[in-house]
C-alpha cells in the first residue's frame, strides 16, 4: 500500500518542521508527502526543501482558498492509493502507518478517523486543551472515544480514505466549515467503510493562546450547522449539551436575583462538574496546573461553541 500524505498550511512554518520529522521516523516507509501552501504570507517552502534528501515530499503552493480545497489540491497531485491528512500543528507516532496499514487491510476499510493526545512534552495550557477537547466532561468525549467504531466521524487533522472513494464522491465540497464531517457522513452515505483506528493517533498541538481557542470553539459550533444543511439530522442531542451548558449556566446568574435556592443547587451543580474537571485533569496529567488550565479551558469550549451552534441556527 502506498500511502500520499496531504497536509495544508497556512502561516505555520514552525510547526512543518516537527511534522516532518516524525514523518521521517516512520515504520512503514512506502509513503509520499504533498505539502500543500494556501495563500501563506510566511511560507515553509524553505522548511521543506531541508527535507527532500529524508522524504518523498513534493511543495505546492497555491491562492488561498481554505483547508478543505488545499486538501482537494494536495489529492490532485498526489500519486498513492490511500490518501491521509494531517493538519500542520500534528505530530506523528512512528507507528503511524504500521498501524494504520494493518487496520485497513485487516477491517477492510475504505477510510478512517484517528483521535488525538497530548504528547508528554507538550506544554501545560496545551495539555488543558487537549483535556478539553477529548474529555467525557465535554463533548469532546465524542472524539476518538465513541463505543462502535462504526459511528465515528473524522476529523480533517487526522482522517483518510482510497482513492477509490476520491473518484467516486470527489473531494471537499467546503473550504473550511466543518468539511471534514461532512465528507464523513457522505462517505457513509456512499456506502463505503469508514471506521475509527484508535491504534492511528497524533499528537495535536491546537491553538497556542486561549482566544484562538475560543474562536477555534466557536467555529466549530456554526461548523455544525452548516453540515446539517448538506445533511440534514447532523445536528445531535450531544451537539446541543454546549449550548445547555451555556444557557443554564446563565440561569443560575440570573436565578440569583430572583430564586436563591434555585441559585444554590445551580452553583453545587456547576461546582460539581467543576471539580469533576479539575481532579479528572490533574489525575490524568498528574499535574495540578493542568488541572487548573483545564478548567477555564472546558469552560471556553463549552461556552464558545454552544454560542457558535446557536448564533449558526439564529442566523439560518
Amino acid at each position: 500500500m502506498f500511502f500520499s500524505i496531504i497536509i495544508p498550511v497556512y502561516n505555520r512554518p514552525s510547526e512543518v518542521s516537527e511534522l516532518l520529522q516524525s514523518l521521517c521516523q516512520q515504520t512503514v516507509k512506502t509513503f509520499e508527502v504533498v505539502m500543500v501552501e494556501d495563500g501563506s504570507t510566511d511560507r515553509c517552502e524553505e522548511v521543506v526543501r531541508k527535507f527532500e534528501d529524508r522524504l518523498a515530499v513534493r511543495y505546492f503552493y497555491q491562492q488561498n482558498s481554505g483547508q478543505g480545497f488545499a486538501r482537494n489540491f494536495g489529492m490532485k497531485h498526489a500519486k498513492g492509493d490511500y490518501f491521509v491528512f494531517f493538519d500542520s500543528d500534528c505530530v506523528i507516532p512512528d507507528a503511524y502507518l504500521m498501524n494504520l496499514q494493518e487496520a485497513i487491510q485487516y477491517r477492510q476499510l475504505d477510510a478512517h478517523g484517528g483521535p488525538d493526545q497530548a504528547a508528554a512534552g507538550f506544554s501545560p495550557f496545551q495539555k488543558a486543551i487537549n483535556f478539553s477537547m477529548t474529555s467525557f466532561w465535554t463533548t469532546g468525549g465524542i472524539r476518538g472515544k465513541v463505543a462502535d467504531p462504526k459511528k465515528y466521524q473524522a476529523r480533517g487533522y487526522n482522517m483518510g480514505f482510497s482513492r477509490k472513494v476520491y473518484d467516486t464522491l470527489g473531494g471537499f465540497v467546503d473550504p473550511n466549515r466543518g468539511e471534514d464531517i461532512e465528507l464523513s457522513i457522505r462517505i457513509k452515505k456512499g456506502g463505503f467503510h469508514l471506521e475509527l483506528v484508535k491504534e492511528a493517533y497524533v499528537y495535536h498541538k491546537r491553538r497556542n493562546d486561549f482566544m484562538s481557542f475560543l474562536r477555534q470553539s466557536f467555529s466549530f459550533g456554526q461548523n455544525r450547522v452548516n453540515v446539517n444543511r448538506f445533511h440534514p439530522g447532523a445536528i445531535k442531542a450531544v451537539h446541543l449539551m454546549p449550548a445547555l451548558f451555556l444557557g443554564g449556566f446563565l440561569a443560575v446568574l440570573f436565578s440569583y436575583f430572583i430564586s436563591p435556592p434555585l441559585y444554590t443547587a445551580g452553583v453545587l451543580l456547576y461546582g460539581g462538574w467543576t471539580m469533576g474537571v479539575l481532579l479528572s485533569a490533574a489525575i490524568g496529567s498528574r499535574s495540578l496546573w493542568v488541572g487548573v488550565l483545564s478548567v477555564f479551558t472546558s469552560y471556553g469550549q463549552l461556552f464558545a461553541y454552544g454560542a457558535g451552534l446557536v448564533t449558526a441556527l439564529l442566523k439560518k
